[in-house]
């Protein structure tokens, strides 16, 4: 009888390397674990093989966000209802979960030993590897997905996006490209946020461009993937497999300018 048919770290390596991936990369991911297929050590397989890949000089990015539902609990005016607000726990980038809905990658990644967190709660990226300090150190608590961010630092540091079976409308770098554009009207968010602090909960106000839907009005819930099918369609960027899951790899610059020259092309003024 027959074993099931698992993926394992050697086989994903390969298929990284095939797609593209090289020594010394700094790539943001975001995977679907179960396109990929059985996993002989399940995520800790598909990290294993990225950390492989790009080598001990390159690092591993996760979107991990925070899994918390305080903002559910918010009036208007940004602030956590009264009877709620004793009960919130602060953010802790160490402990912290990243947000459940990314999938088991994110949390993955943020437990691996050696893992490091930026400090913004909402825009927190996880790192593994040679600028894993770099990345996630002194990141704005306002405006997360602008200057100063892992993202832009992966625009700067000549980085890489890779798609692992996600779909395309969760490439978070176009958060960045948001931030970039100059178009009128962008939402902006007012909210109080809890930190942990040896003396307990802090909380503090934060601003941010509303990334729960497109920042501004004329465009569709999911033109992240319309951006990138056109950036592909460009002759940009590479698809190829990782073990069972369809994979997107992007140079981030390039990506990011596409997706500020995009928005600004169909909502820009003069």
């Amino acid at each position: 009888m027959s074993g099931p048919m698992f993926r394992t770290r050697a086989s994903l390596r390969a298929d990284l390397l095939a797609l593209g991936l090289r020594p010394g990369d700094a790539v943001l991911v975001h995977a679907a674990m179960r396109g990929v297929g059985p996993l002989l050590n399940g995520p800790d397989a598909l990290i294993g093989a990225l950390s492989d890949a790009v080598g001990p000089d390159g690092t591993v990015l996760g979107y991990a966000d925070w899994d918390s539902v305080h903002t559910d609990l918010m009036d208007e005016q940004g602030r956590v209802l009264p009877e709620w607000r004793d009960h919130v726990p602060g953010f802790d980038p160490a402990r912290s979960r990243a947000v459940r809905m990314n999938g088991a990658y994110p949390e993955f990644l943020r437990t691996t030993p050696g893992a490091r967190r930026s400090g913004n709660p909402g825009a927190s990226v996880v790192a593994l590897g040679g600028q894993a300090e770099w990345f996630t150190a002194d990141h704005p608590l306002d405006y997360g997905y602008g200057p100063g961010s892992p993202f832009a630092k992966l625009v700067e540091a000549g980085g890489r996006v890779l798609m692992v079976g996600a779909p395309l409308d969760t490439a978070t770098l176009l958060h960045h490209a948001e931030h970039l554009a100059w178009v009128p009207g962008k939402r902006v968010l007012r909210y109080e946020t809890p930190f942990a602090t040896p003396a307990g909960v802090e909380w503090r106000w934060t601003e941010e461009f509303d990334t729960s839907e497109p920042v501004v009005d004329g465009l569709a819930e999911d033109y992240f993937a319309e951006i990138i099918r056109a950036f592909l369609a460009a002759g940009t960027g590479v698809r190829g497999s990782i073990g069972g899951a369809a994979g997107v790899l992007m140079d981030a610059a390039p990506l990011c300018a596409f997706g500020v020259a995009w928005i600004e092309e169909r909502l820009g003024t003069a």
